[in-house]
């Protein structure tokens, strides 16, 4: 490189990284803790009876997703949001409440258990009802908030 073409360049001072990040971890895991304490007490109030389908973890996940449908129409076309709150409520407490983890644990159980209907039923339904889900709640936003009158 000549003495030309570096004088071009430009050079950035190197930043700490995660410097500015640290305000979007710290919500994210804030509304995570929310969100897993809510989850665990969906469970604690309706526990599912071993070898039966998990209905709790199933609806946590449908009505979580679907939150989640509103949540973003709401963030992204109809108002302009604090830079965290994505993070906190989308990533964090929603991210935190449903719990693909517990799915795939659910279905281990079932198949471990003896009862591969129930799990591939489960493997079959939980993504649906869930894109489902999401698919209806920013559907019916979109048509209830954005409406405009003729």
């Amino acid at each position: 490189m000549t003495a030309q073409e570096a004088d071009g360049v430009r050079t950035a001072v190197p930043r700490r990284p995660g410097r500015g990040q640290l305000p979007v971890v710290g919500v994210v895991a804030v509304g995570g803790g929310l969100g897993a304490l809510a989850r665990h007490a969906a469970a604690q109030g309706w526990p599912t009876a071993q070898g039966g389908f998990p209905w709790t973890t199933f609806w946590v996940n449908v009505v979580g997703c679907a939150v989640i449908g509103v949540f973003l129409v709401l963030v992204t076309e109809v108002m302009t949001a604090h830079r965290l709150v994505r993070p906190f409520f989308g990533t964090g407490v929603l991210g935190g409440f449903t719990t693909f983890s517990t799915y795939a644990v659910d279905l281990q159980r079932l198949f471990d258990a003896g009862h591969p209907r129930t799990a591939l039923a489960y493997l079959a339904a939980t993504p649906l009802a869930a894109l489902t889900a999401v698919w209806l709640a920013a559907t019916a936003t979109r048509r209830v908030l954005l409406r405009r009158p003729r």
